[in-house]
């Protein structure tokens, strides 16, 4: 199998072929590093959004569009599933890359992480990489200058000249859709926070409802975390039995049961400050092979239903 990077690459290639029909934007820094705008300056769309996610996973994902209701309302979900949880999931999906420079702040996700290899998740799956291209898919409202192509390259052992960035805005389109699509990924990395190994996890299959764009930023995060942590259904399919499964979901004492807008801002938007079980999927069935099948958390349609304006 190719690196991630490499696989990445391949789908930022098509991406850029069929920009106008993704509504994407492409523009060249100076040092030749390529931003794809997605959803800053475009307001995104859900094919864009599912590329993204295709972007993030390096290809070892299916994402798809399927249609569902939350408290009677027709709503767009997205589903993703992979047979490569580990790979896919946490050394390439998950958010772990806080990217600042003087004018500039974004979260970064993607295969460019396991060039870097620094987070604790990478030494337990024992993965790192070396290559000459660097995808790495920043959450931002702001498209990146050369400062920041040039960070990514310094960081990453890469030229500028083989440096990706697909950017979007949390409140987009592609932002939304790309939030749901980590259902799968925020339940792999929970088992893997409360000490399961990730190399046990054999397949993975998420679906979160896609949140109505909000008009800011913050109220976009809190959305978008309400369709996973109270909407989000996963089915994990595990090679050893555990005894902490029921605390993948999200359950987090008195401040679960709210629209998460009302709790960021009770914490003055400090995520260091919340429990990290918020983070979670509302509901996990865990499959164990030759085992039991556990099914634990619940979805809140209503909490969705006030959180979404329904």
């Amino acid at each position: 199998m190719n690196t991630l990077n490499r696989m990445a690459t391949e789908l930022v290639d098509e991406a850029i072929d069929f920009a106008d029909e993704l509504t994407i934007d492409v523009h060249a820094l100076s040092g030749d590093a390529a931003v794809l705008d997605f959803g800053v300056e475009v307001p995104g769309a859900v094919e864009a959004g599912l590329v993204l996610a295709e972007l993030q996973t390096a290809g070892l994902a299916t994402v798809q569009t399927t249609m569902d209701s939350v408290a009677d309302v027709p709503l767009t979900h997205v589903e993703l599933s992979t047979d490569h949880p580990a790979l896919a999931l946490l050394c390439s999906q998950k958010g772990g890359w806080e990217l600042a420079t003087e004018s500039f702040e974004g979260l970064g996700s993607g295969p460019a992480r396991a060039l870097v290899a620094e987070e604790d998740i990478f030494g337990r799956i024992g993965y790192q990489e070396d290559e000459q291209f660097a995808v790495l898919a920043v959450e931002t409202d702001q498209l990146p200058d050369e400062a920041v192509a040039a960070q990514v390259a310094e960081r990453t052992g890469v030229p500028e000249t083989g440096v990706f960035l697909p950017v979007f805005a949390t409140a987009s389109v592609t932002g939304s859709v790309v939030a749901a699509a980590r259902a799968a990924e925020i339940a792999v990395f929970r088992l893997a926070e409360l000490g399961f190994d990730p190399a046990e996890v054999l397949s993975a299959n998420g679906r979160a409802p896609v949140a109505p764009v909000a008009a800011d930023e913050e109220t976009a995060m809190a959305r978008t975390t309400d369709a996973l942590a109270y909407g989000a259904e996963v089915h994990l399919t595990v090679d050893e039995s555990f005894d902490r499964f029921d605390e993948v979901p999200s359950v987090a004492g008195t401040e679960y049961g709210r629209p998460l807008v009302d709790v960021f801002e009770d914490a003055d938007w400090d995520f260091a400050e919340l429990p990290v079980e918020l983070f979670g999927p509302a509901k996990v069935t865990i499959d164990v092979v030759g085992g039991d099948t556990h099914v634990v958390g619940e979805t809140h349609e209503d909490v969705l239903a006030e959180s979404f304006g329904l």
